[in-house]
This record gives C-alpha cells, structure tokens and sequence, in this order.
C-alpha cells in the first residue's frame, strides 16, 4: 500500500537534515575556487588563509540568505524526478510487450481504446480498495480505455491465496467469471481455505471443483511469477501501481486526477 507519488511532500526527511547541516558543515567542507584554479594552467591556487576568508564569505551570505539553501535544494529534487521520471519512461519502453500484451493478464474495458491503462493490484491493499471503484467509474464512463488487471500479491499470504483463486478462475472458468471473482474480492473479507472458498465461488455461481483442483497448478505459479519479474524489472514495490502509455504512477490516484492524466495523454 502507498500514497501516490505526486501528491508526496516537497521536502522530505533528507531534505530537512541537509538543510539543519548546511550551515554547520560548509565552512569546513564548502570547496575553493582555488580547486578548480589549481586544475587550471597558468592560474594561482589561493593561500590557505585565503580560502578560510572565502568559506567565511559564502557562510556569511548563506547565513544572510538561507533561502538560497532551498532554492539549491529545489532544483535538485526537480533534477532528480526528471531523471526518475526519465527512467521510468525507459522501463516502460524495454517492457512494453509484457506490461501491454501479455498472455495471461485479464483484459476489460474498450479492447481497442486509445489509451490502456495497466493496474499491479493486491487484493489485500487498502488503497487498491480505495481505488476500485473510481478506477471501475474511469474506465466505464470514459468508453474508451483498455484496462489490464495484472495480479501482485505482496501483502502476505492472504494475497497470494486471493491471487491464486483469481487466477485458477480465469484458467478454468473465463475471463467472465474472473473478473465477476476479482469484483468479489475487492472487498471480501472471509478466509481462503477449501471452506470459504467453495462458498465465495458458489455465491458467484462458479462451479469450485476445477478452481480448487487449480490452485497450486504450474500455470497459476507461472502467471505470479511472471508479474512479479515484470514489476521487479519496472521497480515496483507497492501497490497500487498504475502505468499508463508511458506515466507511472506509483499509488492511489484518485478519479479527478485519473481524468486529467488521460485527458494530457491524448493532447500529446
């Protein structure tokens, strides 16, 4: 479970100790011009008295203008979430086929929708929950978006087990009847063992037998595993994550922000 990336503090915990340290340490840390003069032919390399005035001169002003700490700050984290950015962009791109296309992840939605849109979801994870129904409301009210539910269970064992019979449904029982399960369980709170799981199923009119009989099946194994390498290669370590074209958005992003995010998409 996270909180959406864009919505996260613009100073964080490091940010705070860089600047409580700034003004401490730059006087005996903060480099010389000298440094780069002495890598310089024909240019002399300040005294050691001279640097110690100029270290004084910059703390002074630093002091005088702490403000500017900030503004070095800010363009550093800009920097830094271009470059995340940048580098997720990339991931994207190596792995289109497998976040996109796979032959194992249930496909809703407009099949030939301009836009697709790729959830990683934990039953488990209460944003996933949170979002289910505004990410449910996107797709239909928009009419025009591909949507790919690719099962991540990372939150114990209780995950693993509802992936497991998700995933043993589809196989035996269809896209139909998994998609009616995945809506289930977004919101059961009931246990996974043989008991439960018959009555889930047969509350669903989805016959147990072949579900159950395919719970611990290579194929159920092999679709598990495949998501969780795919999310390993694109670093994703919570959920819910969405990707759609070439946006990442790691956490819940809630229906407005949902909206904006399609609508700058199809501007580009």
């Amino acid at each position: 479970m996270m909180q959406s990336l864009r919505s996260r503090p613009l100073l964080g915990a490091a940010t705070t100790a860089a600047l409580a340290l700034g003004a401490t340490l730059l006087p005996s840390t903060l480099p010389a011009p000298a440094l780069a003069q002495e890598s310089v032919p024909g240019t002399t390399p300040l005294t050691e008295p001279e640097r110690e005035q100029f270290r004084a001169e910059v703390r002074a002003y630093l002091m005088e203008h702490p403000e500017v700490l900030l503004e070095a700050i800010q363009v550093l984290e800009n920097r830094q979430q271009e470059q995340a950015a940048e580098a997720e962009v990339s991931m994207i791109e190596q792995n289109a086929e497998a976040i996109f296309n796979d032959d194992h992840s249930w496909v809703g939605g407009n099949p030939e929708g301009d836009i697709t849109l790729v959830e990683f979801m934990d039953y488990r994870c209460g944003y996933c929950r949170k979002a289910f129904e505004e990410v449910e409301q996107l797709v239909e009210s928009d009419g025009n978006i591909r949507f790919v539910l690719k099962e991540f269970p990372i939150l114990g064992e209780d995950s693993v087990a509802a992936s497991r019979l998700a995933i043993a449904t589809q196989i035996t029982a269809g896209d139909e009847a998994y998609k009616t399960l995945h809506d289930a369980l977004m919101t059961y709170s009931g246990g996974y063992d043989e008991v439960s799981a018959t009555r889930l199923l047969n509350s669903l009119q989805i016959d147990p037998t072949p579900v159950l009989a395919e719970l611990q099946s290579d194929e159920v194994n092999a679709v598990i595993n495949a998501n969780r390498a795919l999310a390993q290669q694109l670093q994703i370590t919570g959920t819910p994550t969405f990707i759609m074209e070439d946006t990442m958005l790691r956490g819940y992003v809630p229906l407005q922000g949902m909206r904006s995010i399609v609508a700058d998409l199809r501007q580009e």
